[in-house]
Formats: structure tokens, C-alpha cells, sequence
């Protein structure tokens, strides 16, 4: 069973739930066509409340980290989840635990082996080394505690080739269903995404503002263990430098730490990662 804690355990059973797009769920805003479900929750933030959940069919203008354009063809399921009250204080591992929200959510979904989904710092799901899922936290508003957007991009059902994309621009992606025969309707995954969500909102607000009680500590053994750079050879791409060396996991904020060649272990907060 998938656990963030032993006080947080997932549910037995899903009731099953059909792409009925006429009978949405009261959680959910269903646009048919936007620039990024991020921003409309961002510009619409007086009409959302927590656990509120903005998917569209069809994002023309989606970010990613360090505002790179996030490529959203056919078939990948977008959608942006309000969390509210999260501690400042605890925002930098949020994406880290919204990575596990995702992994988990699938995993209750589909049959899959418990080590087939990892974690690529700082937003990535991957599988088998390839891209599964792209992860962007943006908080909103507040100095001590903050409403905060978690956008997800889950390649579902995509035809990368047709899409015509280059691999410049979406790396190496695979989709759910080049991994299951089974793949799971929008609306279950969905649900399922906020079920985990509001979980990983639940434990950092009791987390607090405290930088020493991280919202993390109770899910590092199972970060540390689907840590896919763990022990592989790095290079982090900073404003002003590349740092090369030995990723030798996460620390309790969610830093990445990695053992550079003079033998010195630096913890970093943001960057681009690339693995050999």
C-alpha cells in the first residue's frame, strides 16, 4: 500500500468514473481551450477555492520551469490543482511531494511495479529514464503562508511523432499508454491527482513555518528511493556555471545534493539537470 505517512493512507477502492464531460464534479472547471491552466487559476483566483482543479482538452501556451514552454500536444492530460495555506517557509519541496502525488495517483490506477516510476529533481516523472510527467508550482499570494497553483502536465495518450515535436523541445517523453494497455479515463486521474494533493497540502500545513520541520521528512525515504539521479553522474546548469559531479540524493528541503570531484558535497535549491 502507498503511503505519505502512516496517518495518511490512500483510499481501498475508486469508484469508476467515465469522461462524462456533462456531469463534473463541483471541484472541477472544465475549459475547453486555454494558454496555460496555470495562469486562468492565477487571473480567476477570486472564484477558486482550495482543492478546485482546472483542466482543459487543449493548453496552446503552457510554462515550465525557469519559464521554458511547456509543449502540451494531443493526448496529454493538463490540469492545475489549488492548494491553499501552504507555509512559505516550506514551498521549495513542494514539487518533490506533488512528483509522489503523481506517482501515487498512477500507481493506484494502473498495475505497475512499485520502482518503474521515479522521480527526476525537481519536477519530473519519469519512467524507464524518460519523461512521464512535468510538474510546475507557482505560489500566489501571502508572506508566511500562500495559495499555491500545481500544474501538471501527465503525457496520457500522445502520438509524439505526430505531434511533429522535436526533441529539443520535448526530450525523450513516453505515455501511459506505451506502458499499460489499461490506460485510465481523465477523470479518474484527475481525482485521484487531487486526492494525493490535498494529502501533500494537508502535511505541510501541519508541517508549519518552521525551515527546521520540513513537510518532507515524513516522505524522504520514499524520495530517496525514487531518486532517479541517486548515484549517477550529473551536470546542473546554474546562471552563471555548470557544476558536474555524483548526484547523491536529496536532502530534507528537497535540495539536490551532488559530490563535485574534489570530493565537497554542495546542496542546490534550483538548476537544470542533465544525466549521463
Amino acid at each position: 500500500m502507498y503511503e505519505f505517512s502512516d496517518t495518511l493512507a490512500i483510499a481501498a477502492s475508486i469508484e469508476s468514473m467515465n469522461d462524462d464531460w456533462t456531469q463534473l464534479p463541483p471541484w472541477l472547471h472544465w475549459l475547453e481551450r486555454c494558454d496555460s491552466t496555470n495562469i486562468w487559476a492565477i487571473d480567476h483566483a477570486a472564484q477558486l477555492q482550495p482543492g478546485d482543479v482546472i483542466f482543459t482538452q487543449q493548453q496552446t501556451a503552457g510554462r515550465g520551469q525557469q519559464g521554458r514552454p511547456w509543449y502540451a500536444p494531443a493526448g496529454v492530460l493538463t490540469a492545475s490543482f489549488i492548494l491553499d495555506q501552504i507555509p512559505v517557509s516550506q514551498l521549495p519541496g513542494l514539487s518533490l511531494a506533488a512528483g509522489l502525488a503523481v506517482i501515487y495517483a498512477i500507481a493506484d490506477l494502473i498495475p505497475i511495479g512499485q520502482d518503474s516510476l521515479m522521480l527526476k529533481w525537481p519536477n519530473d516523472v519519469v519512467c524507464d529514464r524518460r519523461k512521464l510527467a512535468g510538474i510546475l508550482c507557482e505560489a500566489t499570494s501571502g508572506s508566511v503562508s500562500a495559495r499555491v497553483v500545481v500544474g501538471i502536465g501527465l503525457n496520457r495518450c500522445v502520438d509524439f511523432a505526430e505531434a511533429g515535436l522535436e526533441t529539443s523541445q520535448i526530450g525523450d517523453p513516453i505515455s501511459l499508454d506505451q506502458i499499460t494497455s489499461a490506460v485510465p479515463d481523465q477523470l479518474a486521474l484527475l481525482e485521484r491527482l487531487r486526492h494525493y494533493l490535498l494529502q501533500v497540502a494537508d502535511l505541510f500545513i501541519r508541517s508549519g513555518n518552521s525551515s527546521e520541520n520540513s513537510g518532507l521528512t515524513p516522505l524522504l525515504p520514499e524520495l530517496q528511493r525514487r531518486d532517479a539521479l541517486r548515484d549517477r553522474t550529473v551536470t546542473l546548469d546554474l546562471p552563471n556555471q555548470s557544476i558536474t559531479g555524483q548526484a547523491v540524493g536529496i536532502d530534507a528541503i528537497g535540495r539536490l545534493q551532488i559530490r563535485t570531484p574534489d570530493g565537497q558535497v554542495q546542496a542546490f535549491s534550483s538548476g537544470r539537470v542533465g544525466w549521463a
